[in-house]
């Protein structure tokens, strides 16, 4: 039997490290939205993009990276990785315009997606006891889902005091050091895969996820174009559709289906994306909401979602802890529960004051950090050392992913529920004033800056009205989708190779 790796917890912390790096940067735009919005003139189109195109490149590169990290080494990617989110993060900070911060955006996500599979790959290489692996990944796991849920207090903590680029800016000290680091403690080692790597398959990705995400948010809009929704959808979908045709059809696939043969594994998978799709959207809505309509400040917005924060890093080792003792397919279901049940009481104690709230808010951070902790150990533990890049790439794309479906299902459904039911008075307002409330709330609160007293107080009243029945029907969705889960997770659940005897 291989010896442990005498520094596999510094190993652990290192790419830690880099994993709360990927996932702050899914979420730490969300507090700085509404002042970044403002500071560059962004649209309600550009808003989302901004978000989503981290989300989606990082999705649709990641099975690619995965296989190629088995190829050439999961250090080498890892390093290249780290090095490409530095320079990225560095453009971001400074960027001009919306379209800068979006092309900024896309190259963090070339650099997250080149270093993520490799981290859970390194963390299964380096930790040979299986007790030990499962707490490891437990805390990897406390990291993804903890960071996700921290981003917007520290986008909070930052604003209060910098500029909307230091959320970027950040990243880079942090960056050199665990560059540094990594060159010299992780153990080096060469590729064991012959796969080859499949380009073609991950642009094909890409393509499904950018389209079908376009559609969602064209359908959205206040006017939308359904002939230029209806055709992104159906790019989108054929994209994904010749990318499952090729690779039932390829010898050295970059996701194998067969493993989703496995009612575990599929049981796995899909609660670790409807984890990060909570995770990530419920931020994005709450965020938007505490800041526009309540008039918090982005740090006060992020001092709120703390207790969210704080349970979900508990969730995650507690999840290690409990899987040998009772099953990664219990925990799962339990943890989905939980965290359905915690957005149910936020959504039935919005107006029932301060405390209330935050309990629920804990209760839910809690279920989604096991959760997603839970799903990665029981996805991981599907894969041989071999191949522990696929799975690595497997388990990421479904946080990914969900980070993404999140954004775009929640935050469309946010802007669409709003336009569609945003009542202006009948006070004879300009034509101009009501297109530009219809296309967000950011704008819209602009505008009646704009207006006479009276009328500035109407709009904001509809505009708030509107914006908070949006706001319920995004938490309803959340709450229904992960109930719904966990009862089928705990219906078909499969006991998983982690289970052992405590």
């Amino acid at each position: 039997m291989a010896a442990a790796h005498p520094n596999r917890w510094l190993v652990l912390l290192l790419v830690s490290s880099a994993v709360f790096l990927i996932v702050v940067d899914m979420t730490v735009l969300h507090t700085a939205l509404p002042t970044l919005t403002r500071e560059l003139g962004a649209s309600a189109s550009d808003k989302l993009w901004i978000v989503n195109a981290y989300s989606l490149v990082v999705a649709g590169l990641l099975p690619g990276c995965g296989t190629l990290g088995d190829k050439v080494g999961h250090k080498r990617m890892f390093t290249v990785g780290l090095a490409l989110f530095g320079m990225a993060s560095l453009v971001a900070a400074f960027a001009p315009t919306p379209a800068v911060l979006i092309g900024a955006r896309a190259l963090l996500a070339v650099g997250a997606a080149t270093m993520m599979p490799a981290t859970l790959s390194i963390i299964r290489l380096t930790f040979i006891d299986e007790k030990e692996c499962a707490l490891a990944i437990g805390l990897w796991g406390a990291v993804a889902s903890g960071g996700s849920a921290i981003g917007p207090l520290i986008g909070g903590v930052l604003l209060q005091s910098f500029w909307w680029g230091s959320v970027f800016l950040i990243n880079v000290p942090v960056v050199a050091a665990a560059l540094a680091a990594a060159l010299v403690v992780i153990p080096a080692g060469k590729g064991t895969s012959t796969t080859p790597w499949d380009f073609i398959g991950s642009l094909l990705i890409l393509v499904g996820l950018v389209g079908l995400a376009y559609a969602i948010k064209e359908v959205a809009m206040a006017a939308p174009s359904y002939p230029a929704a209806a055709a992104m959808a159906a790019i989108g979908a054929a994209a994904l559709l010749w990318f499952a045709r090729r690779q039932r059809g390829s010898l050295s696939p970059l996701i194998d289906f067969t493993l989703f043969a496995n009612q575990g594994f599929r049981t796995a998978t899909l609660a670790a994306l409807v984890s990060s799709f909570a995770v990530v959207g419920l931020a994005l809505v709450l965020s938007q909401r505490l800041q526009l309509v309540l008039g918090y400040t982005p740090l006060q917005a992020a001092l709120f979602l703390l207790p969210a924060s704080v349970l979900a890093f508990v969730g995650g080792p507690l999840a290690g802890w409990l899987i040998p003792r009772l099953g990664a397919d219990r925990v799962i279901a339990a943890a989905l529960l939980l965290a359905g049940l915690g957005i149910t009481g936020l959504f039935a104690s919005a107006n029932a004051g301060l405390l209330p709230q935050l309990l629920f808010l804990a209760a839910y951070g809690l279920g989604a950090g096991a959760a997603m902790a839970a799903a990665s150990h029981a996805i991981m533990s599907h894969a041989s050392a071999e191949h522990a890049g696929m799975a690595a790439s497997i388990e990421e794309v479904s946080i990914e992913l969900g980070g993404a479906i999140g954004v775009t299902v929640l935050g469309s459904l946010l802007a669409g529920v709003y336009s569609k039911l945003l009542v202006l008075p009948d006070n004879a307002l300009p034509a101009t004033v009501i297109a530009t409330a219809r296309d967000g709330i950011d704008e819209a609160l602009v505008v009646a800056r704009t207006l006479p007293a009276d009328q500035a107080h109407q709009v904001t009243g509809a505009v708030y009205r509107a914006f908070d029945t949006a706001y319920f029907a995004a938490l309803a969705v959340a709450a229904v989708l992960l109930i719904a889960i966990a009862v089928a997770a705990w219906r078909g659940r499969a006991y998983l190779p982690a289970r052992a005897a405590g």
